[in-house]
């Protein structure tokens, strides 16, 4: 069974930086496409950003385009978003997730199209 951890999360004021990781077995970093999600009190699970298995392409929802970076280290088996210029709307529980099709060149969105997700890492906003 693939597992995926996250860390990093912590409390932010607007205008600061994060970096989170997503630590995972090596065969999810060479077979899977990887991806971002988060879930703020009281809304669904949403889409943040995707990495590519085979090249590192990136894709991201428009409300952190600019903002925030998708990375991945293969030889580490680590994931990172960094996340910079947060608002208070970035408060949320973030998760990595794999795609469920190992070797999928497409970049999806949809929660329903990925599998092996973390715990969660908690961000939030300060006040």
């Amino acid at each position: 069974q693939e597992q995926l951890v996250e860390s990093g999360g912590g409390l932010v004021q607007a205008g600061e930086s994060l970096r989170l990781s997503c630590a995972a077995s090596g065969r999810i970093f060479t077979t899977r496409n990887l991806a971002w999600f988060r879930q703020a009190p009281g809304k669904e699970r949403e889409f943040v950003a995707a990495i590519g298995w085979r090249n590192g392409i990136t894709n991201y929802v428009d409300s952190v385009e600019g903002r925030f970076t998708i990375s991945k280290d293969t030889a580490k088996n680590m994931m990172t978003l960094q996340m910079n210029s947060l608002k208070p709307e970035d408060a949320a529980v973030y998760y990595c997730a794999a795609d469920k099709n190992p070797y999928f060149y497409d970049l999806e969105t949809s929660l329903t199209r990925y599998e092996y997700w973390g715990q969660g890492t908690q961000v939030t906003g300060s006040t």
